[in-house]
């Protein structure tokens, strides 16, 4: 009998001891807290498939991928720089001070045009030496002319009429000197005004001007008062490496970058390359022409020149953040359809600032430009 009752008081302890735990477990998973994290992308292969409002979406960008011609090397170092035949840098051919400024920069003026005035007495000393020599020209001329009247008439010896004409020749060339030295000052105003204008040698727009109303000037100021140009048509300086001039030739085509306009390509061709390296950096100066119709480019812009082989043929290409490296691979990923990336493997050209590829991607494809580690990471996550 006693034993019977040890028995049932096991089992109720049993039975007891299950029910508490049941109990608990409830107690905890009501207490748990509810995960919001998404699930994880199905994967196929090397393709990744998103809900369209996944947050991994958020974390990339895609765009398409355009095509370029392969430039033959790296992008070189160069500078914007101003086109030397169509640009004048005035100074001024006299001392004096500002009276007036009649041009401002970034206005367009014509040839002739007046740039400034100019108070300056030794103009005014130019234009009367100019008057007073027509004065004497003309009086030694009317001598001459009186002394071979004389001469023929048995009036005067022939030495005085010769004296009259070194006198006439004399003050010939004294008013040809006087014109010459007006003529080289631009003179265009009355002779009495001791305002000199100092005039545009050429038409263009006035692209800088380092003169100030009252300004004291002088013939030899180290910088010119006004640059004038042609904005349209620039010149792109490069220094080559004596190891690239063979890639190199007069009349080739480039591709000029800024970083004004980072995903802008500017079309330019090679004019000249210099006969001689440069002793200290052992580089060769290039210039190309480049045309400016949208006035983009400035003078004096950091510029990045590549040459190109051939503008006809083009190549794939993307951003160095839309690669990575897998081993001895390189990868990109590409958007399928919205939500659907996948993996693709590419073989690369020649690698700058951008990269061209060679095979694994054409021109029109969407590729991830961000992001891209991200999405190799979620892949691999999923292996």
């Amino acid at each position: 009998m006693t034993l019977n009752k040890n028995i049932f008081a096991v089992l109720i302890v049993a039975a007891l001891a299950v029910a508490g735990f049941f109990t608990w477990q409830k107690i905890q998973t009501a207490n748990a807290p509810v995960s919001s994290a998404p699930a994880l992308p199905h994967k196929a292969s090397d393709t990744l498939h998103f809900e369209p409002n996944a947050p991994q979406l958020t974390f990339i960008q895609v765009s398409p991928v355009e095509s370029f011609p392969e430039p033959l090397v790296a992008p070189l170092n160069g500078r914007i720089a101003y086109n030397d035949n169509l640009t004048a840098r005035v100074f001024s051919p006299i001392a004096g001070r500002v009276v007036n400024i009649l041009a401002e920069a970034g206005e367009l003026v014509k040839a002739g045009q007046g740039l400034v005035a100019i108070d300056a007495p030794a103009y005014a000393q130019a234009a009367a030496d100019s008057s007073k020599a027509d004065a004497d020209l003309l009086r030694k001329k009317e001598a001459y002319d009186r002394a071979k009247l004389l001469y023929a008439a048995k009036g005067l010896a022939r030495k005085d009429v010769e004296s009259a004409e070194d006198d006439w020749q004399q003050a010939d060339a004294e008013a040809i000197r006087a014109k010459s030295r007006l003529k080289n000052l631009n003179r265009q105003l009355d002779i009495r005004s001791s305002n000199y204008i100092l005039r545009s040698p050429i038409e263009g727009v006035v692209n800088d001007r380092q003169i100030t109303a009252g300004s004291e000037i002088r013939p030899d100021a180290p910088n010119p008062l006004f640059v004038i140009t042609d904005p349209k048509h620039l010149w792109v300086m490069v220094d080559l490496p004596e190891l690239q001039l063979e890639k190199v030739a007069v009349g080739q085509a480039v591709q000029i970058q800024v970083d004004a306009y980072p995903n802008t390509l500017f079309a330019g061709r090679v004019s000249v390359i210099s006969g001689a390296l440069d002793p200290v950096t052992r580089r060769i100066q290039v210039r190309c022409d480049i045309e400016n119709p949208d006035l983009k480019l400035k003078p004096e812009m950091f510029a990045k020149v590549s040459p190109i082989a051939d503008i006809h043929s083009s190549l794939p290409r993307v951003p160095n953040t839309a690669l990575f490296t897998q081993g001895l691979y390189s990868y990109v990923f590409v958007e399928i359809s919205p939500g659907v990336l996948q993996r693709r493997r590419v073989t690369l050209g020649l690698q700058g600032r951008d990269v061209y590829i060679k095979e694994g991607l054409q021109a029109g494809e969407r590729v991830v430009t961000s992001g891209a580690l991200l999405l190799n990471a979620e892949l691999a996550g999923n292996d």
